[in-house]
């Protein structure tokens, strides 16, 4: 499965009303843990399987709440028989290639 993720602390801006501190912690988290994963300006994406990923986003999810009153979570997933491994770039690719066509 991939899962694609996005945390937000409320109460943990800076003065500039920036929250990467925090979620640089999440993000931390995510890319210790192992797990295939890939960060864009919106979303970290995760793959792996369901029980792992949910841990994973679980510890990332408490990492941020100890220093944020309130966390939210975004998170989409796909789910896949028999594709659990290799779709983070595996999915891009085959856009790409139906693009050249």
């Amino acid at each position: 499965m991939i899962v694609a993720i996005s945390i937000s602390p409320s109460g943990a801006a800076d003065e500039s009303g920036s929250v990467s501190a925090a979620v640089a912690e999440a993000v931390q988290v995510i890319r210790d843990s192992g797990l295939p994963n890939e960060t864009n300006s919106m979303f970290t994406n995760i793959e792996g399987e369901w029980d792992e990923v949910m841990a994973v986003v679980k510890a990332a999810v408490f990492k941020v709440a100890e220093s944020s009153p309130r966390v939210g979570l975004v998170l989409k997933a796909d789910i896949r028989e028999g594709f659990a491994t290799g779709q983070l770039t595996a999915k891009v690719d085959r856009v790409e290639a139906a693009l050249r066509t």
